[in-house]
């Protein structure tokens, strides 16, 4: 097969020469790099390619060229190379115009001039690039394809959990040319959502457990006694999985739906160490899943975890389809849901219009209509500005008087100066209405009431631990966060099973080898970083704890 091309575009002739030099030095043996020395003579290069047939892996424009600039140039070239890695050169001076690039060719990294040494500044930008083009499902084939009704909670279900598991999928309605076919050929009497995979395997209505199982996802321990068990995959969970992979401990990471928690709904995390570019939670989650795997964890995922149980020096979990695993040392990330809106008619829409957390896969359903988000915090915030590229018009309803306490000035900014969206303050949802689906809405503004026609209502109040499972063992709050540190400690009581010899460390709970990090635990803060590097401690102390056995 011919090589994958990366091409790059400069009208400085020096730049251009050492951008190319810089490339094939590094990657001359496994691609062709093709370099022009202005616009036009790189869209051409770029058109020639794709009537050829060939693959292109990156495409890398300056910013500041005179025919047209490096985001016109980008814009144009993936029309023909949508999944090619796009990278903007630019100068300091224009650091602005290439953060503004992010939303208009969802831009993949910008790089700054110069980038001396390379081995420092370009390799890492472009090995990173590269590796996520080589990761891309670029083939058109024989996909698996998923079959159901409009307005149907089981069939948001199962495409949210590909979604989310990265899992790629074909949605069809069931009264499609193709879709009434496959449910013809499923037999009579199929039950919607009908799975149909790309060896013709089919799957009626089916659960996560069987949907995890027919797409390749581990559900099956590989053995019953682990080092460290994580319980939860959000951004604590992963963190403890890398690090305790990394550093030699034998771990498995259990996680109930899919890796990434509520951060892995996100559409875009732009306050993140590192991103300066932004990276949305699938992204993010994706990267450190992946991460652990290299290091050697396992990741289990659609197994429930319904109980934890000291047994001698082991801490056994059990899971809700049967069966049980041990290990020295639990970490507890099992992250927080979104609250269930209280207002009467609502709850018979969850999946029908009614959605908790961003539901990325619905966004592409809601063009050109009017959508309503609840919440104030950054998450509503970040849905806020991602659904107002698809509806005519996003509504942010907030309980307050205003969005400076709960979210990210940056936010409040780009929420601003988008004209499609408008916050409503004292403002909360007050009922919902709808034959299959929710049709409208009930809101409250300063006590007056008013009916809006609404089909999609996107939710993110508050937080519930999901912790109920630990019955008696682990010491919790009235709100049910795991109580860690010296928060054990009150009244001069002592936590019960743990030595006399010291007070628990941050993070420890009322049983020696169990911890809990991230949002699960009480007090914690509600951010991704913090959730990271709690995970990151929690290993040490599990290091700790195991040296003291």
């Amino acid at each position: 097969m011919d090589k994958p091309v990366i091409v790059t575009v400069d009208d400085d002739p020096g730049v251009s020469r050492a951008v190319a030099r810089d490339l094939r030095r590094r990657y001359g043996q496994e691609y062709r790099i093709v370099r022009a020395e202005a616009a036009r003579d790189g869209i051409e290069a770029v058109r020639e390619m794709r009537l050829r047939g060939d693959e292109v892996a990156a495409i890398l424009a300056d910013y500041r060229m005179p025919q047209m600039n490096g985001v016109e140039f980008l814009e144009a070239a993936m029309d023909m190379y949508p999944y090619a890695r796009r990278v903007l050169l630019t100068a300091y001076a224009d650091t602005d115009a290439a953060i503004q690039a992010i939303n208009v060719v969802d831009l993949d990294h910008y790089l700054l001039k110069p980038w001396d040494p390379p081995e420092e500044k370009f390799y890492p930008v472009i090995d990173g690039q590269l590796d996520a083009w080589m990761r891309t499902d670029r083939i058109e084939r024989s996909e698996l394809r998923v079959v159901g009704d409009r307005w149907s909670a089981q069939s948001y279900k199962v495409r949210d959990f590909l979604a989310r598991n990265h899992v790629p999928y074909r949605w069809m309605l069931a009264e499609d040319p193709e879709g009434v076919q496959l449910v013809k050929a499923a037999g009579e009497g199929c039950h919607l959502p009908l799975v149909v995979t790309a060896d013709g395997t089919t799957l009626e209505s089916p659960d996560q457990a069987a949907l995890a199982a027919v797409v390749g996802l581990s559900t099956t321990p590989a053995t019953d006694f682990y080092d460290l068990i994580v319980v939860g995959g959000g951004p604590a969970g992963l963190g403890s999985a890398v690090y305790g992979a990394s550093e030699g401990l034998k771990t498995v990471l259990v996680e109930a739906y899919s890796s990434g928690g509520q951060a892995g709904q996100s559409s875009r995390i732009e306050n993140y160490l590192g991103f300066p570019d932004g990276v949305s939670g699938q992204q993010l989650a994706d990267r450190a899943r992946r991460q652990a795997l290299k290091f050697g964890a396992e990741l289990l995922t659609a197994r429930k975890v319904v109980s934890l149980e000291p047994r001698g020096q082991a801490r056994v979990v059990g899971f809700k389809d049967g069966g049980e695993i041990a290990a020295h040392a639990v970490i507890l990330a099992t992250g927080v849901t979104y609250r269930r809106l209280e207002a009467p008619g609502l709850d018979e829409f969850t999946g029908r219009g009614v959605f908790y957390g961003a539901a990325l896969t619905e966004a592409p359903s809601c063009q050109d209509t009017d959508v309503y988000i609840v919440g104030a915090a950054n998450s509503a915030g970040q849905a806020a500005v991602y659904l107002s590229g698809f509806a005519s018009k996003v509504n942010l309803l907030v309980r307050g008087d205003g969005l400076e306490k709960s979210m990210s000035y940056y936010l409040i900014e780009q929420i601003a100066a988008i004209p499609n969206i408008e916050v409503h303050l004292q403002t909360e949802v007050v009922g919902g209405e709808g034959d299959d689906h929710l049709e409208r809405l009930t809101l409250s503004t300063k006590g007056e009431q008013r009916t809006v026609d609404a089909q999609w209502l996107f939710v993110f109040i508050g937080a519930e631990p999901y912790t109920s499972w630990l019955g008696d063992t682990i010491e919790r709050d009235e709100k049910g966060f795991v109580l860690t540190g010296p928060d054990l400690v009150q009244g001069g009581k002592r936590p019960r099973n743990w030595p006399l010899r010291r007070e628990p460390y941050f993070l420890e709970t009322n049983v020696p080898g169990v911890l809990a990090a991230g949002d699960v635990r009480a007090d914690s803060i509600k951010r991704v970083a913090s959730a990271v590097g709690e995970g990151a401690m929690a290993v040490a102390l599990v290091h700790r704890y195991l040296e003291k056995q």
